[in-house]
């Protein structure tokens, strides 16, 4: 794995000083990560309501706190993610069982619908802009598979998804957005 990548990660967040100008409040790593040696992880940038009004003055670091795979009710969530490769020769019932306690781990571990496919696939209730930053990878969905390669962007809009890097590690970027979801 990319090892203490969090510590080169660099996010910059703005809003004002006490005078009103814009000026830089947050400038380092991810505020919080949750990782799991040899499978990847999650690293926080931001979480945000939607629709509360944005407060330039306001200091919290909004990417604090227990890392969770979704974003709040009517919220935000952008983030790093990093996967890698699974393991050769590793029973799938073992694959699963891990998916499922790293899945635990950030509160998500209900959105696994069907390892059938992958072990992490899973679906949310999120519209995700995801762009891959470092490495190769596949986005998989039940009905195919779907090579993307750096600077390419998925749109993943509430689907039974999972991914797979080649190769080595893959770094994205994600933008998640709770949406309400109709059948």
């Amino acid at each position: 794995m990319y090892e203490g990548l969090e510590a080169h990660l660099r996010r910059v967040v703005t809003g004002d000083d006490a005078d009103g100008r814009s000026v830089v409040i947050i400038d380092g790593p991810p505020a919080d990560a949750a990782i799991t040696p040899g499978r990847g992880g999650l690293m926080e940038i931001w979480t945000d309501e939607l629709l509360k009004a944005i407060a330039p003055r306001e200091t919290t670091d909004c990417g604090k706190g227990k890392v969770v795979l979704s974003p709040p009710h009517q919220g935000v969530k952008i983030r790093w993610f990093v996967i890698e490769p699974l393991p050769e020769g590793v029973p799938a019932e073992l694959l699963n069982a891990a998916a499922k306690a790293a899945f635990a781990n950030f509160g998500a571990d209900h959105h696994i619908k069907d390892q059938s496919r992958h072990s992490a696939m899973h679906e949310t209730h999120t519209l995700d802009v995801i762009c891959l930053l470092k490495g190769e990878a596949s986005l998989i969905l039940e009905g195919g598979e779907t090579r993307i390669t750096p600077g390419q962007v998925v749109v993943q809009r509430a689907t039974n998804h999972a991914w797979v890097a080649h190769g080595g590690p893959a770094l994205f970027l994600a933008v998640l957005i709770d949406r309400p979801v109709t059948q």
